[in-house]
């Protein structure tokens, strides 16, 4: 059986106004530093300490940012985001061919939840693998293993798509297939550096380079 994990910011979902939001907030707290929208949208994908740490640098407060960051992201921010065009179409053409699906996300699983549940995404997804709030498995390389040993599932059988190189790298570290998708905070180039071993331009392109990649015959 396949098994594919979805990357959630930038893939399924566009977040970027809440995260955006509750970084500025964070570091305006921490260290009166106000970055605009187009410096943040980059890093979103990579791990909270990794971001604020940019920003901050290797003497800065990043543990009172992490908590500022989240103060504000639960309390205002954590369900500014919408559903990207095309995705529950890509789920139903997924779950029609008896396809598996995950999340995996280096946002904390306690939050990540919430949000598939709240924007319907649990309704086809089986599980929502995510870190813990103390940074534990915030790396997709170090998710993608624990998301393999908590299942069982053979690596050559499953697909992650994303949007950032953190996804691919993530997903060829643990050898598993993996398509880059255009829609979301990466660029064209930074996947093609990366070597993604496909691209895709819309969710509803998913399924089919999928199963071509995987050699499944799909009516």
């Amino acid at each position: 059986m396949l098994n594919i994990f979805f990357d959630l910011d930038g893939t399924l979902l566009d977040s970027q106004s809440g995260i955006i939001q509750s970084l500025q907030h964070a570091l305006i707290e921490t260290a009166g530093i106000e970055p605009t929208s187009d410096e943040l949208r980059g890093f979103i994908g990579s791990s909270l300490p990794h971001i604020l740490g940019n920003f901050l640098g290797p003497h800065g407060e990043v543990a009172d940012a992490i908590n500022h960051y989240r103060e504000f992201y639960q309390e205002e921010a954590m369900f500014d985001a919408e559903v990207y065009d095309g995705v529950f179409e890509m789920f139903d053409t997924f779950l029609t061919a008896e396809v598996g699906l995950f999340i995996a996300t280096a946002k904390p699983h306690a939050y990540a939840n919430q949000i598939a549940q709240h924007f319907g995404l649990t309704d086809a997804v089986t599980h929502v693998f995510g870190s813990e709030l103390d940074g534990t498995n915030a790396d997709k390389s170090q998710l993608l293993q624990h998301a393999l040993d908590e299942t069982g599932f053979d690596p050559a059988k499953c697909v992650m798509i994303g949007d950032r190189q953190m996804d691919i790298y993530g997903a060829k570290n643990n050898d598993i297939n993996n398509i880059g998708v255009l829609w979301g905070y990466g660029e064209a180039d930074e996947l093609r550096q990366s070597e993604a071993d496909m691209l895709a331009g819309h969710p509803e392109e998913v399924p089919e380079i999928t199963f071509d990649m995987m050699g499944m015959d799909v009516e």
